[in-house]
């Protein structure tokens, strides 16, 4: 019984040491993520603060925040992202279903890949904008067109993604699987649909980054709010302090996006053994 008692007392601290150690790695990472941003935030103050860079080229981050706190001050901010927001959440939906539902059967199935396979990688080489006058000329400039440019902006990655997964399952688990007796539907939910998650995830964040960079297309058809509007505002007002301010917006809400995605990957595939070199 003293044997058994030492034994978990020396496992309990080393457990404690290990969850430490991987939080202090986690911050560690946390703060090397933001080295890059100071240094840029540095040059940008000392180019615009100097004189060095014109205002009415590239206004100073003072000018920029000021803006920002403009638009919170008079409550247009929370509406512009807002429906920047539904508009890029709906189309990622939409989209991400629509390539769930035709990546599988495509990468289930060979028939179905040699049937719409080529068409599809046919349009995943058409232009964004190329959509615009198509989708205004179908269903006009309500949200309708701007909802489904940003589908067909999130389709073509996750699409991609999942049949590249499911295609690259590695037949001998297929073939263990088999042997040890498991039916079709055991074989997709125990061995194909694990096995092709890294892949799926991957093409959610692809498909979500272009959500965001599809919406601006998307906004420039006639919108009366949104982030896109503001970056329209700004060009015609001459106000690069607005455009700056919409860009800055862009990838403060988009990489908040793609955070949260990956704070699932994380947890759905905490089995996932990944390897990186160096520390």
């Amino acid at each position: 019984m003293s044997k058994k008692v030492s034994g978990i007392s020396q496992t309990i601290p080393l457990s404690i040491e290990t969850k430490k150690s991987a939080k202090k790695k986690r911050n560690s990472n946390v703060w090397l993520g933001f080295i890059l941003p100071a240094l840029l935030l540095a040059v940008w103050t000392a180019a615009t603060e100097t004189g060095f860079i014109p205002s009415y080229q590239l206004p100073s981050p003072r000018n920029v925040i000021e803006r920002i706190v403009r638009l919170v001050q008079d409550g247009s901010l929370w509406s512009h992202v807002g429906i920047t927001f539904y508009r890029v959440g709906i189309g990622f939906f939409i989209g991400t279903v629509a390539a769930v539902l035709l990546g599988s059967i495509v990468g289930f199935y060979s028939k179905a890949e040699k049937i719409f396979d080529p068409i599809i990688q046919a349009f995943k080489s058409i232009p964004s904008l190329a959509w615009v006058p198509l989708f205004i000329l179908w269903m006009g400039i309500g949200e309708a067109s701007k909802i489904s440019l940003i589908a067909v902006g999130v389709f073509f990655p996750v699409y991609l993604n999942i049949v590249s997964g499911i295609l690259n399952v590695d037949r001998k688990l297929i073939e263990v699987g088999k042997v040890y007796g498991l039916g079709h539907f055991q074989l997709v939910k125990r061995i194909i649909f694990p096995a092709s998650l890294p892949s799926f995830f991957t093409g959610l964040r692809s498909g979500l980054g272009l959500g965001w960079m599809f919406v601006v297309a998307a906004e420039l058809m006639g919108a009366s709010e949104g982030l896109g509007y503001l970056l329209v505002i700004g060009q015609y007002s001459s106000s690069p302090d607005i455009i700056i301010a919409s860009i800055l917006l862009f990838a403060i809400v988009g990489k908040l996006t793609d955070w949260f995605v990956k704070i699932i990957e994380n947890k759905v595939l905490a089995w996932r053994d990944t390897s990186a070199i160096g520390g």
